[in-house]
């Protein structure tokens, strides 16, 4: 299996599947990550909030696969954002995850009651220069968190990972990043399932053959974004990668897009601070 990539604009190659542990309880985490390297998934998406950091990392090492074939994401939490905390934060991250530097590290929300994010890029440029992290970006952020990072003038996110799934698509936030060369990627790309049993995408899903959770994947890869899907599951964990020997019709990519409602799962990033 071939897994697509996107390239980000500051040349790193990035897979456009992952495989995300977001609630993925520790003691489980290394089964499921093994699971998903087994399946062929090689982008593994974890945070210091997800306190599994460890988990992925026992599984990496177990792995045998090649350091340079992996992609690693991991994040800043809330209460490590400032100056001069984001690389202790970092470092602490890396001994979990038994690892000399990751792929790409993103602040995890701008929480904008803190104050703190835009000080916080400036050190996120420091750990890249420094060699601890490829590339940098964000998660969570809106068009005005964007516009302030931006206007720093320094380089601009690789990424920016938000809530994006048929009932959320947050057109405006990637628009906004789009402006800028930066890659959306969807966390709870499935709306932690809540739009599997969706009549359109389940009509959608028997014309293909394939599942519910396989057209929504398939509709975000279709429109540039980075997804990363969680289960414990190993079958379904292996049906969520299996997602680049189909195309939907660009009726059925905008049926879908029609699902829209506003729904997020998640907490509104303009007045979460953690």
């Amino acid at each position: 299996m071939t897994i697509p990539t996107v390239t980000l604009n500051d040349g790193v190659t990035m897979p456009q599947i992952g495989f995300g542990v977001f609630q993925v309880p520790g003691a489980e985490t290394t089964a499921a990550v093994s699971s998903a390297l087994e399946a062929g998934y090689r982008s593994i998406d974890t945070a210091a909030a997800y306190r599994n950091e460890t988990g992925v990392g026992q599984a990496l090492a177990q792995s045998g696969l090649a350091r340079d074939d992996l992609f690693v994401t991991t994040k800043l939490w809330n209460t490590d954002q400032g100056r001069d905390n984001a690389r202790p934060a970092l470092e602490a991250s890396l001994e979990r995850l038994g690892l000399d530097r990751v792929d790409l590290y993103l602040i995890h929300w701008p929480a904008p009651g803190r104050g703190l994010f835009a000080e916080t890029w400036e050190a996120f440029e420091e750990l890249r220069a420094s060699g601890l992290t490829r590339s940098i970006g964000v998660s969570n952020f809106l068009p005005e968190h964007l516009d302030a990072i931006i206007a720093l003038g320094g380089p601009v996110p690789a990424v920016n990972q938000i809530e994006v799934h048929p009932e959320l698509q947050q057109r405006s936030v990637q628009d906004a990043g789009a402006l800028h060369g930066i890659v959306t990627e969807a966390w709870s790309p499935l709306a932690q399932a809540g739009v599997l049993g969706d009549p359109v995408v389940a009509e959608i899903a028997a014309a293909h053959g394939r599942t519910p959770a396989q057209v929504v994947l398939r509709w975000h890869l279709e429109q540039g974004r980075v997804v990363i899907p969680k289960s414990v599951t190993p079958s379904r964990i292996a049906e969520n990668l299996a997602i680049t020997d189909f195309t939907l019709t660009s009726d059925e990519v905008t049926r879908i897009d029609g699902l829209e409602a506003g729904r997020r799962t998640g907490p509104d990033p303009a007045t979460f601070n953690g």
